[in-house]
């Protein structure tokens, strides 16, 4: 019981790091953008900060991934307090919401390839480290990717929700918008009642990881081999 209390520690310690940057990173990206292009309001608010007690929110940073590990779903992920953004503040709020929601996914993909160009320095540290380190960046990659390309799902208040409601046509992006106030509930929905109604039914109803699953691993794959850790 020890060793497996102390294997399960050593797990949580090569995660922790990557989880906490990865979303505090991509939390700051928003912020930082909108303040650029004329949004001063995350700045304000202290959201502009590489603080990560700034950005986490207790059900999305700390609930939702300790329940989708215990339910053994393909991927766990969760999400930091959104970023405060005054959309009308912006030069062009329409084209610029585009900016300011690609800046966290944007910002993880950038942290994946960094962990992967860290990995060949790995070499360089004594074993016990780099095996330590190695994981930490091998998770870090995991992480980055996996939270980049959920929030990028077409779902408001996702971020590729809001990508969408900038790019779509107003009789589209409309209908979309109006979606906002209830995407966190759908999503949740998707995440947890629809599987577990799947395997009443007998069949696979896991949606989120239909639409994770590959483009996950072909990112991934894509970084690995871009960073010549193939």
């Amino acid at each position: 019981m020890n060793e497996q209390w102390l294997a399960t520690a050593y797990t949580i310690s090569t995660c922790i790091l990557p989880a906490i940057l990865a979303i505090t990173l991509h939390e700051a990206a928003h912020g930082l953008v909108a303040y650029r292009l004329g949004d001063p309001t995350a700045r304000q608010l202290g959201r502009v900060t590489l603080n990560p007690l700034r950005h986490i929110d207790p059900f999305g940073t700390i609930v939702l991934p300790g329940l989708l590990l215990l339910l053994r779903v393909p991927f766990v992920f969760g999400y930091a307090k959104p970023v405060p953004v005054n959309f009308q503040a912006l030069g062009n709020p329409r084209r610029d919401m585009i900016w300011v929601a690609a800046a966290g996914p944007a910002t993880n993909i950038l942290m994946a390839v960094a962990a992967g160009l860290l990995a060949h320095l790995v070499v360089y540290l004594p074993a016990a480290a780099g095996q330590w380190s190695l994981l930490n960046l091998e998770n870090a990659i995991m992480i980055n990717v996996v939270l980049a390309i959920f929030n990028m799902i077409p779902l408001p208040p996702l971020d590729g929700g809001r990508v969408a409601v900038g790019l779509l046509p107003d009789v589209l992006a409309a209908p979309l918008a109006r979606l906002e106030p209830f995407g966190m509930a759908i999503l949740l929905g998707l995440l947890f009642i629809l599987p577990m109604v799947g395997d009443q039914l007998g069949q696979n109803l896991d949606v989120v990881g239909w639409l994770l699953t590959r483009p996950v691993g072909v990112t991934i794959d894509f970084i690995i081999r871009m960073t010549g850790n193939a």
